[in-house]
Parts: structure tokens; C-alpha cells; sequence
């Protein structure tokens, strides 16, 4: 079957949060809340270091719909259940639909960070990769020295298989840097 016809719910909620695919409109609340993390994200994500406007998030997220659709990537926004407020964005990358396996990456809102919302998004998107997309293996790789990144899979109980020696270049100080890859797996 084609990726594109996989049929699977676009939005799942947990105990504090909606997690739901990019909408158009959603730019303006993404922008805000990367404006407002700029401090923390500039060491591990290279997005952080490109001067976007808000026009450019949005297009990026309408780029991101598309990709959506077509099941290449699915980027997700998290925003609390209650108020509505966007928290981060999470989403499942690099697919393999023939195994199928997938990746999961996360960024929160500095302003929100510290209240265990990514740990209960990637909670939530990890069973949500092994029930609906019948996921044989879940990945979620992290610069080693990222501990904040580093702990939400070791608070869920993935493996880590191993460190990738001098993978990948700082964004920051151009130095190389180590990448942790953890992993969950079907039986």
C-alpha cells in the first residue's frame, strides 16, 4: 500500500495535552514560542539559527502539511488540552515504511518547559506509532551532551543501543559531537 493512503487519526490527546498534525494558521503561535526558546534551542537545533519570520514558519508548516499528507513526515503540534496554548512540536521522521520504523523528534516552548509535557507527548507518540502504524522499531536520536533530550528516552525505558562517535558538528562551536541512539521495538 502506498503511504499516502495509510488512514490514522490526525490529532490523539492524553491527560494535559492535544497532539494533532499542523494546521494552516498554526504559524503565528509556532513563531511566538520559537522566538520565546531561541536561548535554549540554538545548541542543539540548526533551525534555531536561521532568522525566520513569521511568514517563513508558516510556510515551512504548510510545507509540512503536505508531507503530512503524503506520509513522508509527520510533524505534530502539541498544545495544552485545556487552554489551547501551543507547547512544541513532536512529529515521526526519517520512515521506513517497509519495516516500519520511525523517529521521533521533540522541541518545547522554554516558557513551558520543566512540567513533564514532552515526556507525556513522546509517551503518547510512541504507543501511538506501535498501535496505529504497527511500528516494529521507534527511534529518538540526541546529541550526547543534550541531558535534557537525553533523559526523555531513558525515563521511558528505551534502549540505548549505542553512541555515535563524532557524528555530527555543533551548531554552536563547530566542534563534533556524539549522537545517542535510542530505541523501542515490537516482539
Amino acid at each position: 500500500m502506498k503511504p499516502s493512503l495509510i488512514e490514522f487519526p490526525e490529532e490523539f490527546t492524553t491527560e494535559r495535552l492535544l497532539i494533532r498534525k499542523p494546521m494552516p494558521g498554526d504559524g503565528k503561535a509556532v513563531y511566538e514560542s520559537m522566538q520565546a526558546s531561541l536561548d535554549e534551542l540554538k545548541p542543539w537545533m540548526p533551525w534555531a539559527h536561521t532568522n525566520q519570520s513569521e511568514q517563513d514558519v508558516e510556510a515551512n508548516i504548510r510545507d509540512s502539511i503536505a508531507k503530512f499528507i503524503s506520509r513522508e513526515d509527520l510533524r505534530l503540534h502539541i498544545f495544552n488540552k485545556d487552554s489551547g496554548e501551543f507547547i512544541g512540536s513532536t512529529g515521526l521522521h526519517r520512515i521506513d515504511w517497509a519495516v516500519p520504523k520511525f523517529e521521533i523528534g521533540y522541541w518545547i516552548d522554554t516558557r513551558f518547559a520543566g512540567r513533564g509535557y514532552i515526556t507525556e507527548s513522546t509517551q503518547a507518540l510512541t504507543k501511538f506509532a506501535f498501535s496505529e502504524l504497527n511500528a516494529k522499531r521507534v527511534e529518538i536520536r540526541c546529541d550526547s551532551l543534550n541531558r535534557k533530550s537525553r533523559s526523555i528516552p531513558e525515563r521511558l525505558g528505551y534502549t540505548l543501543e549505542g553512541i555515535l562517535k563524532n557524528n555530527s558538528i555543533s551548531v554552536e562551536s563547530k566542534e563534533l559531537r556524539d549522537t545517542c541512539i535510542f530505541a523501542k521495538y515490537s516482539i
